[in-house]
């Protein structure tokens, strides 16, 4: 209709894909025949008409449409600027503060609107009299009179455009004095809609914030002085949007949200300069060693680059900063070695030179296991300690902030379950029983979903729709619904709740309330939250003695699986979201099992069957990594037996100098609860059975995801410090990998030189070389077309411009790492990796297989080992079906101690040992020391070995992995299994997260004995196995 008459057209909330049935009317492709105009719409022929014209808006942020779009379509980027919105909440706060006067600047705007208006119109008449007049003009009296009226009103008119110019200018001096609140109002609006990087959920849309914004105006106190007033709403803008913000974010986003909004705040008042950022978010990303010598052994590699590149940068403060640290190195170390540096005087100097931000440099550079920590007290000391309190969950908060037009949605985490809390909050509120209707969302739920709404809206319902991500698609339908609601009834309110999901509709977050639940943080808030639920007649059904001290062990069990999550790898391969339905179908196992046996009068308690359900059937049916039900059973062993009830040896969960977690007396529930109130609010990694070390851990990949998201959200435009150009910049260091690409290996004359009886181990080798190939081609062509787009002899292509920002940012381009082996290093880290991959295949090549093979340079570990299997086979003539791997730690520290193949098998180095140390002199495992995360294990010896001449005792059974990030959910990542020797029991171990890794990100605490263990410090890996390697690598 609206191409055949002639109108406009509006297409709302496209996303990137534009349907290609009107590729025709996008291009423009009209054909003429026979006197009229028609254009191909799908499979007809519609008339056209000339006036017709298409719209197309969309709610994506930055939409990546391909080069025909741009090509066929003007493309408008409508978002709003922070400039354009501080004019916005300019009139906002006048309006408020001072009405009269906004309303004096509307009509000033509209008189001069009409004035120039009236002024145009004189004119055009003018101009009309002259030219249809004819004969002389001097003749013509009309024409004189005209002339008169025209230049009497036109001077009047000028008179009033002259005035309205100085009330203007009066008015905006007087508007001006409220910019500052204005300003901040725009920095936070953009802060928080920058969120969205970090996670597509984090939807915020302006009308939203002009709610909050409104009414931080209405609650800010008043006061006669303006500097004082404007103080006061800026305060209460701040924190209302911070509590507005965290209630939508996950916990682990909620100090980069307040760190980015002070950053942001700072850097408008003229602090922390984008330069001093971008060194605190990168550090030295070069790809060459300084030639300044590092002056010690127990500062890391990287952490002595970051120094050095720290004073080129910023000669003002750190210039002398390499020589201070190498002429008092004494002193530097006891501040390093210092449990929290952070809260200490720093050395010399730079306790009292350096602002706040720049001693979040400085930490950056020594200790990067305490930068969390630090940005922490900069907000603290920057905005205020609130800033660094999330608030507390409330339901009955959510409920008073919601509207009928917009509904709630729960975004849940793994354990997580608001519709308990829902269910209460609608019976305190009156909307129990009928009037609060649920919904699991599934297949063939939508048409009863529709319903339901219509019903609810209609007669003041609460509706709750559950897991709404399983139904993505049906969700645009349910957007399209709540946009024709209109009316609808004052008491109606309706609830989503969704996994977090990248298609989730835009239209929906950003009118909803969004609300982030999250199971309780700490072993006593997860405890107090379970019993809470439970209630006392179902704690007194079970007549059994051991039953309400069951219940606490499975209690403290059901938080401590939660919490070790937190922890990561070290806690669990893969996170599981264990929640509370595990909890209390449990529970029923164990009323069930009791009460049976208490029936039959038998004293045993069945503890395999109990065992078996709860570690292997309930909690064990979650968990899809064959190690990580390894951690539960242990567990099960280590919290459920007759031992729990010995009299004469108490019981305890676990207990030191500190604390004492222990089984209460038997009781009511009251007694249960006051144990759990008793307990402190913080825990060590240890009462989950970790090593203390687990907390660094924790901080310093909490630290380094927070710097991940923090250059995404960095601008990718402008200089890249020392008045270089990004694009400058990019050319450089494209430039300077290209130059160290090495040649690529010529197959066909290894082939030759091998012959045709090559070994296992030989067609691995030139498996191994064809995709080094292919990666050291991939990154030649890739480097030379970005280079010559940069120079504007070809076109940007998506592809270029992601191998651009990757170079820019430090990270590995997306297309080399699909041909590389899977790594979490930073760009400089990973070539230096690169190179000596190089080198052990040109040294195989040449020499013969190595000694010594180190496996971390293959891109597929496991398919030498394998082949070192298959090559013994053939040799001894075992079955290969039968045939395993068997390891021994050598006494061996380093390669070149080795100078001969073993007869059997083979040397492997380049394992990395996490969650334990390894004692060189008794051979075996020992506990990790303080600060030291991961240690280099001495040369292992790996030796097939028919499986049923394998007997071990006291060994450790050990996951190898390719990476820090372990296996993925497909047990992708997982190399092989070590077997090294302990003298404690394997259950220690477990629990402790004991495993190895061939590609090392990080290496935590006092390096200097660690590295003269190891000879790091002439190994070309330490870059690589330094803690203070660059950051910018999602690890």
């Amino acid at each position: 209709m609206a191409i055949k008459y002639g109108f406009p057209f509006l297409f709302q909330d496209v996303d990137e894909y534009i349907d290609p049935v009107i590729d025709n009317v996008l291009e423009k492709n009209v054909k003429g025949t026979e006197g009229r105009q028609v254009i191909v719409l799908g499979d007809k022929e519609v008339d056209y008409d000339p006036n017709f014209k298409l719209y197309l808006n969309t709610k994506l942020a930055n939409p990546k449409y391909s080069p025909s779009v741009f090509g066929k379509a003007m493309v408008i980027n409508y978002t709003v600027t922070v400039k354009g919105l501080e004019e916005q909440l300019l009139s906002v706060i006048v309006g408020f503060e001072r009405k009269e006067l906004e309303e004096q600047r509307e009509r000033l705007i509209l008189e001069t609107s009409d004035n120039k208006k009236l002024l145009k119109e004189l004119e055009d008449s003018l101009l009309r009299e002259l030219a249809t007049s004819s004969g002389n003009m001097l003749d013509n009296t009309e024409l004189l009179v005209t002339l008169e009226e025209t230049k009497s009103k036109a001077s009047e008119v000028f008179e009033k455009l002259k005035l309205a110019e100085k009330t203007s200018a009066d008015i905006d001096k007087l508007r001006d004095g409220y910019r500052p609140a204005a300003k901040c109002g725009a920095i936070l609006f953009f802060v928080l809609a920058e969120m969205a990087v970090v996670n597509s959920m984090y939807q915020y849309s302006l009308a939203s914030y002009l709610d909050v914004f409104d009414l931080s105006l209405r609650k800010s106190l008043p006061d006669g002085i303006l500097p004082k007033r404007l103080k006061n709403i800026m305060d209460t803008l701040k924190h209302n949007i911070y509590n507005y913000g965290c209630m939508g974010l996950f916990e682990r986003h909620k100090l980069l949200f307040s760190f980015n909004m002070t950053v942001k705040i700072e850097q408008a008042e003229g602090r922390a300069p984008q330069d001093e950022l971008d060194f605190f978010l990168k550090g030295n990303l070069s790809l060459e060693k300084s030639k300044h010598k590092k002056p010690c052994e127990w500062l890391p590699d990287q952490g002595w680059e970051d120094i050095v590149r720290l004073a080129e940068l910023f000669p003002e403060q750190f210039g002398s900063l390499p020589d201070d640290v190498e002429k008092h190195l004494s002193q530097w170390e006891t501040w390093y070695d210092l449990e929290g540096p952070e809260q200490s005087p720093f050395p010399m100097k730079y306790r009292e030179n350096l602002t706040p931000f720049q001693r979040l440099l400085l930490l950056r550079c020594f200790r990067l296991d305490r930068v969390y920590r630090a940005v922490t007290d900069y907000v603290t000391v920057t905005m205020g300690e609130k800033y660094v309190q999330p608030p507390v969950i409330s339901f009955d908060a959510i409920y008073e902030q919601s509207t009928p037009n917009s509904p709630i949605v729960f975004i849940l985490s793994p354990g997580s379950d608001p519709a308990s809390d829902l269910m209460k909050l609608a019976e305190r509120s009156g909307f129990g029983g009928n009037r609060l209707k649920f919904l699991a969302m599934g297949q063939g739920q939508e048409k009863v979903a529709l319903q339901l709404l219509e019903t609810a809206m209609s007669r003041g319902q609460w509706l709750m729709l559950q897991n709404c991500h399983l139904l993505v698609r049906w969700l645009k339908q349910l957007e399209k619904s709540l946009e024709r609601i209109t009316k609808p009834h004052p008491d109606y309110r309706l609830w989503l709740t969704t996994d977090p999901i990248k298609d989730f509709p835009i239209g929906i977050l950003q009118k909803a309330l969004k609300v982030v639940t999250e199971p309780p943080n700490g072993l006593k808030l997860n405890m107090r939250a379970t019993y809470f639920k439970i209630s006392h007649e179902t704690l007194m059904s079970c007549s059994h003695p051991a039953f309400r001290s069951l219940v606490y062990v499975l209690a403290f069990f059901h938080a401590v699986v939660q919490e070790r999550r937190k922890y990561g790898k070290i806690g669990w391969n893969v996170p599981y979201d264990f929640n509370e339905s595990d909890f209390q179908v449990c529970m029923k196992v164990l009323d069930t099992y009791l009460t049976k046996a208490h029936n039959q009068g038998d004293t045993e308690i069945p503890w395999g069957s109990l065992k078996y359900l709860i570690g292997e059937v309930m909690y064990g049916g979650r968990a899809i990594d064959s190690f990580d039900r390894r951690i539960l059973t242990v567990y099960m062993d280590e919290y459920l037996g007759d031992f729990i009830f010995d009299v004469f040896q108490p019981f305890h969960l676990f207990h030191n100098k500190d604390v004492d977690y222990k089984i209460p007396p038997k009781g009511l529930k009251e007694t249960y609860v006051e144990e759990i109130e008793s307990l402190p609010l913080a825990n060590t990694p240890e009462v989950f059975g970790l090593h203390p070390n687990a907390e660094i851990g924790y901080y310093t990949q909490a630290a380094r995801d927070m710097w991940t998201h923090l250059i995404e959200l960095q601008p990718q435009t402008g200089e890249s410090g020392g008045g270089v150009s990004r694009d400058e910049y990019v050319s450089q260091v494209a430039q300077d990998i290209h130059n160290k690409l090495p040649k690529v290996f010529d197959l066909d004359v290894i082939r030759k030189k091998l012959g045709l009886d090559a070994s296992p181990t030989a067609v691995v080798l030139l498996q191994e070389l064809e995709r080094f190939n292919k990666l050291v081609v991939r990154m030649g062509r890739s480097l030379a077309e970005l280079q010559r787009a940069l120079a504007g002899e070809v076109g940007m292509s998506s592809e270029l411009d992601e191998v651009a920002r990757a170079l820019f940012n430090g990270h590995i381009p997306a297309i080399w790492r699909k041909l590389a082996p899977d790594t979490l290093k930073s760009l400089g880290n990973w070539m230096l990796h690169f190179n000596r991959r190089y080198s052990q295949y040109s040294s195989w090549v040449d020499e013969g297989e190595p000694n010594v093979m180190w496996l971390s340079g293959l891109h597929i570990p496991e398919s030498y080992l394998t082949a070192l299997v298959q090559a013994t086979c053939r040799k001894n003539g075992w079955p290969l079906d039968r045939s395993t791997l068997y390891t021994q730690v050598t006494e061996f520290r380093s390669e070149e101690e080795v100078n001969e193949k073993p007869g059997q098998g083979c040397f492997v180095s380049g394992l990395y040992l996490e969650g334990a140390d390894w004692d060189m002199e008794e051979g075996c495992l020992v506990r990790s020391k303080a600060k030291v995360l991961v240690v280099q294990l001495p040369i292992l010896k790996v030796i097939p070995i028919e499986a049923h001449r394998l007997s071990l005792r006291n060994m450790l059974r050990t996951p190898v992995y390719t990476t820090s990030m372990r296996r993925n959910a497909m047990g992708v990542g997982l190399v092989f299994e070590a077997d090294l020797f302990t003298t404690k029991h394997i259950s220690h171990w477990v629990l402790q997260g004991v495993w190895l890794l061939l590609l090392l990100l990080l290496l935590l605490g006092p390096l200097g004995p660690l590295c003269q263990v190891f000879g790091l410090d002439q190994d070309p890996v330490v870059l690589t196995a330094c803690l203070f390697c660059n950051p910018t690598s999602a690890t």
